[in-house]
């Protein structure tokens, strides 16, 4: 049946079948929801209705509506779907985590508690080296248990000094020991200087100077036995008339601490004015060339060689008595 266009909606009541009869909720909830009547609490009054507005549902075999807990859509599963049930369930237990390749952040290794800070290292190395701190000038191999073997140019710190044995640590085997005096020099000294020599007169120094293994142009510098507190530098020449002849210049001081030959030209150090006259003569006789040869001193006499214990000694008789003591006759 065809409606007319102009027909209002009074007219099209009275001219459809069965207009004014009273339609049942079942059949105007049909016309609404037509996917409600599988569920019986739809059409059934003494059934309870459940809600399907965002609550969860109750007991597992109700009907499932509105994305409660199954989808009522039926159909194929869209391909993202099985692309994501294809991942497996990472177990959280058997989560490896590893350092971020892309962080900046450099990883600090882990301290061990009986270390000492950076800082307080530093400060134990620095201690160390604090108090009488000498330098090896010859190498020395130890004959006694009781002595300390070290290389030329090691540092040792002086514990104890006793008359020409000093007892000293070794700054870098750490063993204890004694030691001659006359193998060592403080250290930040000339004595440290293979061209110094201390306590020699000048004809000491040309003794040494034409003693064989120096050459022309062989120096030494040595203090002054005129000046107290000023120095001198001894250089070996050779003259053709008088052949191997050593000649001496003073070498005198400024008020700031500077040192000089000539006035002409000054140096803040000794060591600077060596360094200088190893380039030119520029003044002096002859360019310098290699120190003074030094040969090893004599090692001093054995600490306690000529004491014996005062126990393997048996007193017999008195035999006088003086300013020094007593003399006895005895026996070993």
């Amino acid at each position: 049946m065809q409606i007319p266009p102009e027909a209002s909606h009074q007219e099209v009541e009275r001219k459809l079948p069965g207009a004014g009869r009273e339609v049942p909720h079942s059949e105007r909830l049909q016309e609404q929801r037509p996917h409600l009547l599988t569920d019986p609490a739809a059409t059934d009054p003494l059934l309870p209705r459940r809600t399907t507005r965002g609550k969860k549902c109750q007991k597992k075999g109700t009907y499932e509506n509105m994305g409660c807990i199954k989808s009522t859509a039926k159909g194929p599963a869209s391909p993202v779907q099985n692309d994501f049930k294809s991942y497996p369930v990472r177990n959280p237990e058997r989560t490896i985590y590893v350092p971020d390749p892309t962080s900046n952040k450099q990883h600090r290794p882990p301290q061990n508690a009986g270390s000492l800070l950076p800082g307080q290292r530093m400060q134990h190395e620095v201690s160390e080296e604090t108090g009488n701190i000498v330098v090896a000038l010859y190498p020395y191999q130890g004959i006694h248990q009781d002595d300390l073997t070290f290389k030329k140019g090691e540092k040792m710190k002086i514990l104890e000094e006793h008359g020409e044995w000093w007892k000293a640590k070794s700054l870098s085997t750490k063993k204890e020991g004694y030691i001659p005096s006359n193998y060592v020099a403080k250290v930040n000294t000339l004595e440290t200087e293979e061209w110094f020599f201390k306590d020699i007169t000048r004809k000491d120094a040309e003794r040494q100077l034409l003693a064989p293994g120096n050459s022309a142009g062989a120096f030494l510098i040595r203090e002054s036995e005129t000046l107290k507190g000023s120095y001198s530098l001894s250089i070996r020449d050779f003259d053709a008339k008088n052949g191997d002849v050593i000649k001496h210049y003073k070498i005198r001081t400024l008020d700031n601490g500077g040192f000089y030959i000539s006035p002409r030209i000054t140096f803040p150090c000794i060591s600077d004015m060596i360094q200088h006259y190893q380039k030119q003569p520029d003044g002096l006789c002859r360019k310098l060339e290699k120190p003074c040869f030094s040969p090893k001193p004599q090692k001093p006499w054995d600490k306690d060689a000529w004491e014996i214990p005062r126990e393997s000694v048996k007193l017999v008789k008195k035999l006088g008595a003086g300013q020094f003591g007593e003399v006895w006759m005895g026996f070993l």
